[in-house]
């Protein structure tokens, strides 16, 4: 079973644990309907499209909303402390939550008591706070963009407010930042980092990039990285290594916003509708 962890940007959206269908550019939730735009929902819309194609099950979602307060993550965290420890899944795969260590700290303990250990994927929000617990090494994937993958690089910054001036944003320094992730400890075994060029790498160094094609007009589109997160946490939990899903997913997520034909009023559930075309090419 393959699962999706998250919050939407909603006050009261309620706490969901539930399998999820997709429709149209919602996302469906026993009677809860949330629109595909970016964050959580784009990537469970990502995921759905892949899952489609593999021929797998929709993924069962741990939702809650949360705008920014923190109670809503507060309350996910201690449900998935309570309840993982008697679930199964074969993968699992965290987006945003509002950092809370010694919450985050259960979760893992959590996880350390189910019957078989998943593969586990964050994306930048839930690394953050797998980085500031200094359990980032307990992840299988992160899939960072450059200035996120600069706060891993930061073995001082505990917050991704504080990474240091010094620690550059650069493309170019993508495979330093890299080496110092993993020579600090503060990496997941894999990680995809998105941007301009795509570079996925193991603490043994950089495996593969993904530049092509390029849309720079997606530059600005946001929910990209989301649907880059969906695609290849979906592509795991199908059976599928993690270097060759993520270097897979990085070329699918290229071709679906390429095939989007983009606009400056393109939307992210536009790339998304892509996908499947771009699936069969790039698989």
């Amino acid at each position: 079973m393959f699962g999706i962890v998250g919050t939407v940007p909603e006050d009261e959206f309620p706490l969901i644990s539930d399998a999820v269908v997709l429709e149209d550019d919602q996302i469906i939730f026993g009677n809860k309907r949330v629109a595909v735009n970016r964050g959580t929902p784009a990537m469970i819309a990502a995921a759905i499209k892949t899952l489609e194609h593999m021929d797998r099950p929709n993924p069962f979602c741990f939702l809650v909303g949360d705008i920014g307060s923190g109670e809503g993550s507060k309350r996910l965290y201690k449900y998935l402390a309570d309840h993982l420890p008697d679930s199964s899944f074969k993968t699992l795969a965290f987006h945003y939550f509002q950092p809370d260590v010694g919450l985050f700290k259960k979760v893992v303990a959590a996880i350390n008591k189910m019957p078989t250990r998943p593969t586990l994927v964050a994306d930048a929000g839930f690394m953050y706070v797998a980085k500031m617990a200094g359990d980032a090494p307990f992840f299988d994937l992160f899939t960072p963009d450059a200035g996120e993958l600069a706060y891993l690089a930061d073995e001082k910054a505990p917050h991704p407010f504080y990474t240091r001036g010094f620690i550059l944003h650069e493309e170019n320094l993508i495979p330093d930042l890299i080496k110092r992730a993993y020579r600090h400890h503060n990496a997941a075994s894999y990680l995809l980092v998105k941007g301009v060029e795509d570079f996925i790498a193991s603490k043994k160094g950089i495996i593969e990039t993904v530049d092509n094609p390029c849309e720079e007009i997606l530059e600005p589109i946001g929910g990209t990285g989301d649907t880059l997160t969906g695609i290849v946490s979906a592509l795991i939990a199908s059976g599928m290594d993690i270097e060759s899903a993520s270097v897979k997913a990085a070329r699918v997520n290229r071709l679906a916003g390429l095939n989007a034909k983009p606009t400056p009023a393109t939307q992210v559930y536009d790339i998304i509708k892509q996908i499947p075309g771009a699936l069969i090419e790039i698989l």
